[in-house]
């Protein structure tokens, strides 16, 4: 693991107060009456990757997104059912790939086929966020407000959510701000990224109701003696969902993510080959919330989780009286705490706890949950075409 970094933005410079800009848009979009801040948000989802963490299931061919690995919905369809009807379709981008655009397409028709931006190479979350900004801006103008997040996030509750995404968009309308929304931790998680709260923006609402705080520091994947103490100081965990304006992210991409300069002219001239061939990548936590001076963080909590691991299922399955996870066609005898998938074939559990089992046509996964955090040794050992192919015809 890498060594965990600290990073401590100087104090927020003051900046006038700046009025809510209403925004008019390229296909005449009707207000939202749900948004009270004078605006319609947009949304940009970050939709590429195959989350080898979730092999055997999760393929090239079909990757984490297109999984139903929380409830019957593919991860895709969830995050864009819970943006409605705050952000309704189609004013939703999906940045994805062009191995699994048609796949992705096909499991969220609602968004428009012309909302899937398709990376002409795997780019980094920054300078997806940078292509995705820049699009809404055309669209819809560059005061216009939007939530860009992943699409292999848990939430339970999505009122909550879209609540908070009002108060977000409210903040980022009125102010030159980058919101994060912040979930308070449960457990020393080291794969998480880390905002520690400074001063209030508004000092009339505290932070137990809910008021933004400028970020002091962020530390992005502590060690877990280093995320106690963040958690004994109040740091919330990122969530990866942020609110903002086009022009403002814009604004800050270019001036602090180093890695998307000499491309940027072609972002602004709309050639993303080329752009995509210039830009070195980074992630949005790396290249931008390390280096901006204009990060807010508003506490919400709506049961937020990453589901990055089989492990994590645990955490946003519903789960059965005797704590099992269970998707698909399982009997559970005697078990306790257990994750179990079936795809297409029936699993018979007796007697285990705490254990993975993923089965699927001509394969079965079995591991501990403490193991399944990790899976590259395992993959590493494996045949490429059982990586890669998995219960596909036999080998050799």
């Amino acid at each position: 693991m890498s060594e965990p970094r600290i990073v401590t933005p100087r104090a927020p410079t003051t900046a006038p107060t700046e009025a809510a800009v209403a925004v008019g848009t390229l296909e005449d979009f009707e207000m939202d009456p749900l948004l009270d801040v004078g605006t319609a948000m947009w949304a940009v989802v970050f939709a590429g990757g195959i989350g080898t963490r979730f092999w055997p299931l999760s393929t090239p061919q079909r990757p984490k997104q297109l999984l139903p690995l929380v409830n019957e919905r593919p991860l895709i369809a969830d995050t864009v059912a819970r943006l409605s009807p705050l952000v309704p379709a189609e004013r939703v981008l999906i940045v994805t790939s062009a191995d699994i655009v048609d796949a992705l397409h096909e499991a969220i028709p609602e968004v428009p086929r012309g909302n899937m931006l398709v990376e002409p190479r795997p780019l980094g979350t920054a300078a997806a966020l940078a292509w995705g900004a820049h699009e809404v801006a055309r669209r819809a103008g560059p005061d216009t407000v939007f939530v860009a997040l992943h699409a292999d996030l848990a939430v339970g509750y999505p009122d909550v959510l879209r609540d908070t995404l009002r108060r977000a968009a409210a903040l980022a309308a009125n102010e030159p701000q980058l919101v994060a929304l912040g979930a308070t931790p449960t457990r020393p998680e080291t794969g998480f990224g880390y905002l520690q709260p400074a001063a209030l923006v508004d000092p009339f609402v505290s932070r137990a109701e809910g008021g933004a705080c400028h970020v002091e520091h962020f530390v992005e994947k502590p060690t877990a003696t280093l995320a106690d103490v963040l958690i004994e100081k109040g740091a919330l965990w990122n969530t990866g969902i942020f609110v903002w304006r086009a022009r403002v992210v814009l604004e800050e991409l270019k001036q602090h993510t180093g890695e998307l300069q000499h491309a940027w002219t072609k972002l602004e001239q709309g050639e993303m080959t080329t752009f995509a061939e210039l830009v070195t990548s980074v992630s949005i936590d790396r290249g931008l919330l390390e280096r901006t001076r204009r990060l807010v963080v508003l506490p919400a909590d709506f049961a937020w989780d990453d589901v990055g691991t089989w492990a994590s299922l645990r955490r946003v399955r519903e789960l059965d009286d005797f704590g099992n996870g269970v998707m698909g066609q399982a009997h559970c005898i005697d078990c306790t705490g257990n994750v179990i998938h079936a795809d297409g074939t029936c699993v018979v559990a007796y007697g285990i706890s705490g254990m993975i089992v993923v089965s699927l046509a001509g394969l079965t996964f079995v591991t501990t949950q403490e193991r399944a955090t990790e899976l590259a040794p395992l993959l590493n050992a494996l045949p490429g075409s059982l990586r890669s192919n998995p219960g596909g015809p036999p080998i050799g």
